[in-house]
């Protein structure tokens, strides 16, 4: 009797829930900083202060790339465990495949 191989706590993947949790709390950060940039970037007008020239744009930047980027990452999930092209990275030639004359290959008779 085969016995299977005990499985870890390490190799527990993140329940759903907690992954949608992460990914809200890191697109609400995101849109915080950026309110945060708009916000200091006001600010520094109505003070002018001196490098104005250098700090605005820095604002601006974060004003604009940071809700681009905070939509990006909160809709990235992370990969899934089993590839939909499994089969064709097994050394195992499929059973309707025929083998190959000139190269010793199988190739799919489809």
């Amino acid at each position: 009797m085969k016995r299977a191989a005990p499985i870890l706590i390490t190799d527990a993947k993140i329940s759903q829930e907690e992954e949608l949790r992460r990914r809200e709390r890191r697109y609400i950060l995101m849109m915080g900083t950026r309110a945060l940039c708009l916000i200091l970037g006001a600010v520094l007008v109505m003070l002018k202060v001196p490098l104005l020239g250098l700090w605005l744009p820095l604002c601006l930047v974060g004003m604009v790339l940071l809700p681009w980027l905070a939509v990006i990452l909160a809709n990235d999930r992370p990969p899934k465990d089993q590839h939909r092209l499994k089969r064709y990275r097994n050394n195992t030639a499929p059973s309707n495949a025929l083998p190959s004359q000139a190269s010793g290959r199988t190739i799919d008779a489809d």
